[in-house]
């Protein structure tokens, strides 16, 4: 595997969970090494968590753990501390999730390591922020997605608001906190000294919200739950078919919603005033769809599919993981990657994005065991020997 665009760039991961983790993840996946500091008796929660626990492990952590150094240090004692702020001394980049205070409380914020590492970036992640008066609330990912304004305007308009099947607003805030890093990185290449990445989940989701504020701060409009449409972009949406399966079909723009009609063998729609143009479309959407639907409905997939393609629409079903797994442009491009795992076997997951031509990154190894790097990294890094090792141990601290 080629040598990663972040290699020589480390991490001290203090997270647990999804949040900051996920962060540590992408800075991984991009040849960073990343530590991660667990507690020595459970680690990291992810560990545990998961709908099933096949052989008695969860899946999620092999991901979210991948490319990671597990050292176990417990910080809630004062020699876990001192070993914390050791490795953190030889850092770039220090990703956390705890309740903003936290740290500081331990002696252990910005500040304070920023004495010894004055180059130090530290990322941020929380519910909402290092500052302002809801800071010290519990910040998980449901609160921030609602109050960064995504779980208003997801589901259907006749009942209550639904969430993504995924925890979106820890990994937006992840993300964005990865994206900090790179920023602070290369202002630290100009001014010598590190700063703060202050990501809030709310925040994070609030960035990818498009014009939401902006077009009721202009018109009052307030967007709403709309299903699988967004109003007033027509035709763009799932029809059904014969087989019983969803088409997705999008041709709002005039050259393709034409090519749409010619398809149809309706042409005349094209010229319709009701459907003549975007705004026109957009206003007579429910029954545009439903025209579109009617023709669906009487389609077998796997001869329509071929036929929209052909005429250059944006098209295709809606994927599963087994789609994925056969698919040829996902085999193509290595999207799905299988990793060595001590357990499992050969294990399959979503490699390294976005790609990169001369360094991509890549998954390394998954997950690793509890501990798994604890000595390796504590002797090279912390200067501990053997015997301050086995004392250590025998105190629980690491």
């Amino acid at each position: 595997m080629a040598e990663g665009p972040l290699s020589g760039l480390r991490v001290i991961e203090m997270g647990s969970l999804i949040a900051g983790p996920f962060c540590g993840q992408v800075l991984g996946d991009f040849g960073a090494e990343v530590i991660k500091l667990e507690d020595p008796k459970v680690g990291d929660p992810m560990r545990q968590w998961g709908r099933s626990k096949p052989r008695g492990l969860s899946p999620w952590w092999p991901v979210i753990g991948r490319n990671k150094k597990s050292v176990t240090v417990d910080l809630r004692t004062e020699d876990g501390r001192d070993i914390a702020r050791a490795l953190i001394a030889k850092a770039d980049v220090v990703v956390e999730n705890f309740r903003p205070g936290t740290l500081e409380k331990w002696g252990m914020g910005y500040e304070a390591l920023a004495k010894t590492n004055p180059g130090l970036v530290m990322a941020r992640v929380s519910g909402f922020g290092q500052t302002g008066p809801y800071s010290k609330r519990a910040g998980y990912a449901l609160v921030g997605e609602a109050m960064g304004g995504l779980r208003h305007i997801t589901g259907e308009p006749d009942r209550p608001p639904a969430r993504a099947g995924i925890s979106i607003g820890d990994s937006l805030s992840g993300l964005n906190a990865a994206l900090g890093v790179m920023m602070a990185l290369h202002a630290r290449q100009r001014t010598g000294k590190g700063q703060v990445v202050d990501a809030a989940i709310y925040e994070s989701v609030l960035t990818v919200m498009e014009n939401l504020i902006t077009e009721y701060d202009l018109t009052g409009y307030v967007r709403e739950r709309s299903g699988a449409v967004l109003p007033g972009i027509a035709p763009s949406n799932v029809y059904p078919t014969k087989s019983g399966e969803l088409v997705l079909i999008g041709a709002n723009q005039d050259t393709l919603f034409k090519r749409l009609c010619d398809l149809m063998g309706r042409p005349d729609l094209a010229e319709d005033p009701r459907y003549r143009d975007h705004a026109a479309r957009g206003a007579h959407q429910a029954e545009l769809d439903a025209r579109i639907a009617a023709w669906t409905a009487d389609q077998d997939i796997e001869d329509l599919l071929p036929k929209l393609e052909a005429a250059g629409l944006a098209t295709g079903r809606i994927y599963r993981a087994p789609d994925m797994l056969k698919d040829p442009q996902f085999q193509a491009r290595g999207s799905i990657v299988t990793v060595p795992h001590p357990v499992f076997g050969e294990l399959k997951m979503q490699n390294a994005f976005p790609r990169l031509t001369d360094t991509p990154g890549g998954v390394r190894w998954p997950g690793p065991t509890l501990g798994e790097h604890t000595d390796e990294v504590l002797a090279e890094l912390a200067g501990l020997e053997a015997d301050a090792l086995v004392a250590l141990r025998a105190r629980s601290v690491i």
